[in-house]
């Protein structure tokens, strides 16, 4: 089984390719419950994949790892993949410590893919063919990742890391961009309510037909800007510049 979190569908996308090349099931961590018992013991396969989020992984991913009732048989591969944009960080780092911790086990390998980067606060995604090109170089990568898990290979894969200290630095990081009082509306917002349906964090409603941020704190995926139909939610003062993004199986 390929357990996996996506905003703007690249993990998600990475998730079905192995899953279709290895006789596997996708399966999106938001529709599992942290106490329910996840019966995995005849997985010869087991993967978590999930974006990078400031050196990382999302708080789903983190909570899922950290406190999810894993059933895992001891000959069971396991194996990571983070999508990241610019830097892997330490992303398979933290979370083979967290499933370490949880069910004293790590991962037998980890792995990345370098695609187009959705902070896009900071990163311009308005050139489209270059946004083609970073994914279709992905989509090699996950080739290669492919062959590697049908081998059951075992090591550190992933490229672009960070130094250690990079895990002391994530949570606070993470914490104070993921505050959600960085997040704006445009008046052009017609009130839909996709954001709100589809927050990982459940922290929006719609009030007098605008969206309303509930908790101080959110994922901080992004999802809310690059789906909205109408471009009008923005994080700071780029993101209206640097457009908006979804993975190409996305918009299928």
């Amino acid at each position: 089984m390929i357990f996996y979190f996506s905003a703007t569908g690249n993990s998600k996308h990475v998730a079905n390719r192995l899953a279709d090349a290895t006789d596997d099931r996708a399966v999106n961590i938001l529709d599992y419950s942290l106490e329910q018992t996840i019966e995995l013991s005849d997985e010869k396969m087991v993967g978590i994949v999930t974006p990078v989020y400031c050196g990382g992984v999302p708080y789903p991913v983190a909570d899922f790892l950290k406190k999810a009732k894993l059933k895992i048989a001891p000959n069971t591969y396991l194996y990571f993949v983070g999508t990241y944009g610019n830097l892997s960080g330490r992303s398979g780092s933290i979370s083979g410590k967290y499933l370490k911790k949880n069910i004293d086990r790590t991962f037998d390998a980890f792995y990345g893919v370098c695609m187009p980067d959705t902070w896009t606060p900071v990163f311009d995604l308005t050139n489209q063919e270059q946004v083609a090109e970073i994914n279709r170089k992905a989509d090699k990568v996950i080739d290669n990742i492919i062959e590697k898990v049908k081998a059951r290979s075992n090591g550190d894969f992933m490229e672009d890391k960070l130094a250690a200290w990079m895990e002391v630095v994530y949570p606070s990081m993470y914490k104070k961009l993921s505050e959600t009082k960085n997040l704006k509306v445009e008046n052009s917002c017609v009130g839909c309510g996709l954001c709100a349906e589809n927050c990982p964090a459940q922290a929006i409603r719609i009030e007098n037909g605008k969206p309303v941020w509930t908790k101080k704190n959110c994922v901080m995926c992004l999802r809310c800007l690059h789906y909205c139909p109408q471009f009008s939610i923005l994080y700071g003062e780029n993101t209206k510049k640097h457009g908006q993004y979804r993975h190409p199986s996305e918009k299928d």
